[in-house]
């Protein structure tokens, strides 16, 4: 079984093997004609289920051929210009190539004794993030899995920066359409039920900062303690962003600290044409990035940023068998010392790639193409009578749902929606996402393919109208 290992003696076996599944990739990317084939959870779990783990193949061809027939074939492919459904976006080349790299070398970006250069090139990427965002001289960072533990982290150093003893009074403002991860931030870090107040946006789906200077003086009137507001830029669901500069006067009138969640929106940080849409963000106190969201880069590339390096020391412990204090007096830079994880991938080389590579300019133009293309989108939908569209998009996302002519009744309106989604999925030919407004049921492209063009977007249209009329047609001849 040694020769399964990777090292010196197995170099060219690691060549052939990496080769041919590269190839069987490729082969599936230049003939894939749907993002979908409609397989069920029903045909293809018995699949799965029939493989005995305990009887290798002891081949890596019939291994592959294996995983056509268990995963390549039925794969959601997210290049193809009709997927159109949630955040995830096509992967740029760079990006992929440094992937095979880091999997291969396999560092951990824990200690610098285990990563050496990788540590260094992270720390490069940090600060060139924070700089885009404007953050300042004594800003710092580090790669987290995703934006849910980037929230999680930016809040623990919030609540320990509110320095009180008492969890219960600590409150965490975010609007009503944040991403679900603060409140399962707030309990994770031990808050009580009532630790996140919900602030009201309007119909542009932004958060109200009437509102939320109100909730702030009634927490301090109350004598409660104000422990961060979270301001999103580029929300889940339709992409809107706060008003960051009028919040961030909110916060420093207060004393609070602001967190931008700019999972989705981090792209408009190279962007060419519509950085002004995040103006304000360089004001935060801490800032979350998906890069595997809006700079095309694989799943996980992820990070944390703050604006005084100096409060990543609550995240920090110190072991003697990886990270003890003696190092830090020996100037020995771990990133440990600034992460919720210990052993952790060096996803930040993906970026680096793209950027050695592309350009910062060459991210931006990709993502001001997908958010152009939201507009000329948005423009058909609110032509189409067909269609009610929720808001102008400020990033790539269009949450809109069928209306029918001849039939006013709300529920049966939500009941072709969503089968039309449905219809739409099991046929294989685009995929789409769903969501709820004012408890109604609402469809939603979510544009991050540069390749999708606007005819793309008018034939998955017809397709949702011709589902959602099929199942009327259906339901009326049921009725009579």
């Amino acid at each position: 079984m040694r020769s399964h290992l990777l090292n010196d003696l197995t170099a060219e076996q690691y060549r052939r093997s990496v080769t041919e599944g590269v190839e069987r990739v490729a082969a599936k990317l230049a003939t894939t004609e749907r993002p979908f084939t409609g397989v069920t959870v029903d045909a293809l779990a018995p699949l799965i289920d029939g493989i005995d783990l305990d009887r290798p193949l002891h081949d890596t061809t019939a291994v592959l051929d294996e995983l056509e027939d268990v995963y390549l074939r039925d794969a959601v492919y997210f290049h193809h210009p009709r997927y159109l459904a949630h955040l995830n976006c096509p992967v740029v080349i760079p990006a992929v190539l440094g992937e095979a790299v880091l999997t291969a070398v396999n560092s951990s970006l824990d200690t610098w004794d285990q990563s050496a250069g990788g540590t260094l090139i992270e720390r490069k990427l940090i600060d060139w993030t924070t700089a885009r965002i404007g953050l300042g001289e004594a800003a710092d960072g580090v790669f987290t899995s995703g934006g849910t533990q980037s929230n999680l982290q930016a809040l623990l150093l919030a609540r320990e920066e509110s320095k009180t003893d008492s969890l219960a009074k600590l409150r965490i403002f975010a609007s009503e359409v944040s991403h679900f991860s603060v409140k399962k931030s707030a309990k994770l870090l031990g808050l009580g039920q009532d630790a996140v107040v919900s602030v009201p946006v309007g119909a542009d789906k932004r958060m109200r900062t009437v509102a939320l200077a109100r909730e702030l003086e009634r927490c301090k009137n109350d004598g409660l303690v104000p422990m961060a507001v979270v301001a999103t830029a580029g929300t889940t669901d339709f992409g809107s962003i706060d008003p960051l500069p009028e919040i961030a006067e909110l916060c420093e009138q207060y004393g609070v600290w602001m967190h931008v969640d700019a999972a989705y929106g981090c792209g408009l940080l190279a962007s060419l044409k519509h950085r002004d849409r995040i103006a304000g963000i360089g004001r935060a106190d801490s800032v979350t990035v998906d890069y595997h969201k809006s700079f095309f880069q694989p799943v996980s590339s992820s990070a944390v940023l703050v604006r005084d390096a100096a409060t990543l020391r609550h995240a920090t412990y110190h072991a003697e068998y990886l990270n003890p204090r003696r190092m830090v007096e020996e100037r020995i830079p771990n990133q440990v010392d600034k992460s919720l994880q210990t052993t952790r991938r060096f996803d930040a080389l993906k970026l680096w790639m793209t950027l050695r590579t592309m350009g910062a300019d060459g991210i931006g133009r990709l993502f001001d193409e997908v958010c152009d293309l939201a507009a000329e989108g948005w423009q058909l939908l609110a032509a189409d009578p067909r269609f009610d569209v929720v808001v102008q998009p400020s990033l790539s996302t269009l949450v809109f749902r069928y209306i029918p002519a001849a039939i006013t009744d709300p529920a049966e309106i939500d009941r072709a929606n969503l089968y039309a989604r449905k219809a739409l999925f099991a046929s294989g030919d685009a995929v789409v996402a769903g969501t709820k407004v004012g408890g109604r049921h609402y469809l939603k492209f979510t544009l991050l393919n540069p390749e999708t063009t606007t005819a793309d977007i008018a034939a998955v249209l017809a397709l949702i109208a011709g589902h959602a009329e099929q199942y009327l047609g259906e339901s009326l001849d049921r009725a009579s």
